[in-house]
């Protein structure tokens, strides 16, 4: 489970960083990254 939960992240990461650099959708861009994040934050939190 853990290492799906980490694969979300990245795959989200790299949509943000696709997002940042070709689309220029703000509001597109930080709801995913946002959701990277709670998903790292929550791994690290559930994890231990």
């Amino acid at each position: 489970m853990s290492s799906f939960l980490y694969l979300i992240a990245v795959i989200l990461l790299i949509g943000w960083l696709v997002g940042v650099f070709i689309y220029s959708v703000s509001g597109l861009i930080h709801i995913l990254l946002v959701l990277a994040l709670i998903t790292v934050i929550f791994r690290l939190i559930g994890g231990r």
